[in-house]
């Protein structure tokens, strides 16, 4: 299924690059590219929190198998509105809002289940693993999006796009039943309601939210890509600009085995977030369409390294009968500041200019990140040997392998997922560059 992910990711990113592009083609307007965001924004919010109730009490398999069917419909209607004479623009902000709708009910879903299938001690790994794959398709998909649209036009990206979610179901019909415990209640307001409470007494947890939050609104650049590369007269180096970032947590990924040696993985969130803020704004004062590529791979590179510690963080102490509804929130987390972000960033760019946008963002980012560590001690001193939830989970996980079970859930053991630990899936709502399995999505943005 590792395979089947990364070909889904490939044609996503596709439709990654090709959204904001014809948008752009038929507004000229980067407020309208940003407001891609805001339309994102409530669907993903009130979804996300949705989506991850309904991951502790239904089949994962199940809701994983149905939302990408939907997924792959709203590609199709890209593409059939692509091959009108006149291209509408209300039918882009309309699909952008029901992708990320339908990315908040699934990516609960795939979240919760890797805790379920890989042993508590390679959970990062696990993490590095499926990033990578995310990666792959990151890289590769807008690199060929650049070309693609530029001799074939738009609607052969959603053409493919549509084709690998066919793909994606066909093979996601093969996985094994992933049923929720045998204790679990319906989606509730209630239920919703015990997973902020838990989030909320757990103040690392809710450091780790808040400095991804941060990190996105503040310095997260794409949605004016297709205006930076005018700027910097290279309109060839689209493709390449949304490929730059996930290239850089490529190389991270494949060297990542590092990371299962820093404990203190708090630290490590905190200062990854402000490589990422300095990288941007040195990205967004350069001329040199290659030293920009050069700084936001270096970007990339420092969102994949915090992605993986605060997939490892969450996945080491959050208990499996709250894995869903933690997910919710984490989904939020990351996904909502690329939303905020691109509204900043093309609101900004209006305002001002598109360099002075970038640029700004990534020191307030820096700057931001700053006082969150210091207003984050139990994040900063996070260390996974001592925390009492980590060994905690440790002491179940080893049971419950004792018992001959794979993992701690009642409800039985999934066979993996189509793209479980990676990125959001929905084109309109990847975030390029995340290493969350998020990590991260988590636009369309990203």
């Amino acid at each position: 299924m590792w395979c089947a992910g990364a070909i889904t990711v490939f044609g996503s990113f596709l439709t990654f690059v090709a959204l904001p592009l014809q948008l752009k083609e038929l507004t000229g307007s980067t407020l309208a590219v940003g407001a891609l965001g805001a339309v994102e924004l409530v669907p993903l919010i009130v979804f996300g929190l949705y989506g991850g109730a309904l991951a502790d009490s239904v089949d994962r398999r199940r809701l994983i198998v149905w939302s990408e069917v939907a997924l792959g419909l709203i590609s199709a209607v890209l593409l059939l509105n692509s091959m009108l004479p006149d291209p509408l623009v209300w039918p882009l902000y309309a699909t952008a809002a029901a992708s990320s709708a339908l990315t908040g009910l699934q990516r609960p879903a795939l979240d919760a289940i890797v805790p379920r299938i890989v042993p508590h001690d390679q959970l990062a790994a696990a993490a590095a693993l499926n990033s990578l794959r995310w990666q792959i398709g990151a890289i590769a998909g807008p690199a060929l999006a650049g070309g693609l649209l530029a001799y074939a036009g738009l609607r052969w990206a959603y053409a493919i796009d549509t084709v690998t979610y066919v793909a994606s179901v066909l093979l996601a019909l093969k996985l094994a039943p992933s049923p929720a415990s045998y204790d679990a209640q319906k989606p509730s307001l209630r239920g919703i309601a015990e997973g902020a409470r838990y989030a909320w007494s757990r103040k690392e947890l809710l450091g780790t939210y808040a400095i991804d939050l941060i990190a996105m609104l503040f310095a997260f650049p794409l949605a004016i890509f297709p205006f930076l590369a005018d700027d910097l007269d290279a309109p060839w180096a689209l493709g390449l600009m949304y490929a730059a970032l996930p290239a850089g947590s490529c190389l991270v990924s494949l060297t990542s085995g590092w990371t299962s040696r820093i404990h203190r993985q708090g630290r490590a969130i905190a200062l990854a977030a402000a490589g990422w803020a300095l990288a941007i704004a040195v990205a967004g004062q350069l001329h040199n369409v290659w030293l920009v590529l050069l700084f936001l791979a270096l970007a990339g590179s420092f969102d994949m390294i915090s992605g993986i510690f605060r997939s490892a963080l969450w996945n080491q102490t959050i208990p499996d009968e709250l894995r869903g509804r933690l997910a919710g929130i984490e989904l939020l987390s990351y996904s909502v500041g690329p939303q905020l972000g691109q509204v900043r960033v093309g609101g900004m760019a209006a305002l001002t200019s598109v360099r002075t946008s970038v640029s700004v963002g990534g020191l307030l980012c820096f700057a931001a990140v700053g006082l969150m560590a210091l207003g984050l001690p139990k994040l900063m001193t996070y260390d996974a040997r001592t925390n009492e939830h980590a060994r905690r989970m440790r002491e179940r996980r080893a049971a419950a392998a004792g018992n001959g079970k794979a993992g701690v859930g009642e409800g039985g053991v999934g066979t993996g997922s189509i793209g479980g630990g990676g990125e959001a899936h929905g084109g309109v709502d990847a975030r390029a560059g995340n290493g969350s399995q998020e990590p991260d999505a988590d636009p369309a943005t990203a």
